[in-house]
């Protein structure tokens, strides 16, 4: 099987934990503070990926200067564009709460849905890259990204089912976001293949930076909110499983 063609698998599989976070949350009545703890469980995990996995590994392979603008380069861009969606009413995308716009606000829709897009193509992309070393998938990498899409999908399509939006539009834009999660992380394994490691540690970097924005932005707000009592434990829990496999 090409490389490419078993990256977008891998990529449709982590994102598939979107969709069955919004089908759990469509269905199932779950109690806010029940989403944010796993929010915060979920932060925990990909923060702990990026730190011993993603930053890691592109310094040692391009070293510390090309990873340090890369990163800091994907978190401005992720910033840039994420306030340019929240003037559209996407900034909530990922609130469980009624902090959601409604499905009556113009334009709304189709923001929070291209905040969602680039919420998960960054993950995607790292994923697809972590198959060209030929040794396999980066197991911590896809844990993080599966175990952080779960309660992503969950929180935010239990808000936009507040926010009255229909079935047809809360599983659309999930299943949109996990095929789109697919084809980035193949066109991440396609474009790069053969790629030199400083390129490869450059777009690493770029997308581990995008990645801690957007904890720090959409995940660890909803965390704090319901379980500021506890966020900062299942946060630590969190990223002491995802250093544990990293390890093992």
């Amino acid at each position: 099987m090409p490389v490419w063609v078993e990256a977008g698998l891998w990529g449709l599989a982590a994102g598939a934990a979107l969709m069955l976070g919004a089908a759990v949350a469509w269905f199932v009545r779950v109690p806010q503070k029940v989403v944010a703890g796993v929010m915060a469980f979920g932060a925990g995990v990909l923060i702990s990926a990026l730190a011993f996995d993603l930053v890691d590994d592109a310094e040692r392979t391009g070293g510390l200067a090309v990873t340090a603008a890369g990163f800091l380069g994907g978190a401005v861009a992720y910033v840039a564009a994420n306030v340019a969606l929240a003037r559209h009413g996407a900034r909530h995308r990922k609130r469980s709460g009624d902090q959601q716009p409604g499905a009556d606000d113009a334009g709304s829709g189709a923001a929070i849905a291209v905040g969602a897009l680039l919420d998960g193509v960054p993950e995607s992309v790292v994923l697809g890259l972590s198959l060209l070393g030929g040794g396999g998938v980066g197991v911590p990498v896809l844990a993080a990204i599966a175990v952080s899409n779960l309660p992503e999908g969950l929180s935010s399509a239990a808000g936009m089912k507040r926010g009255g939006r229909s079935a047809r539009y809360v599983f659309g834009v999930w299943g949109g976001i996990a095929l789109a999660s697919g084809v980035a992380a193949a066109l991440g394994a396609l474009l790069l293949e053969g790629a030199s490691g400083a390129v490869v540690a450059a777009i690493t970097a770029v997308a581990a930076g995008a990645i801690l924005a957007m904890v720090a932005d959409t995940m660890i707000p909803e965390a704090f909110e319901r379980t500021h009592l506890y966020a900062g434990l299942l946060a630590t829990v969190g990223f002491l499983l995802s250093f544990a496999i990293e390890r093992l």
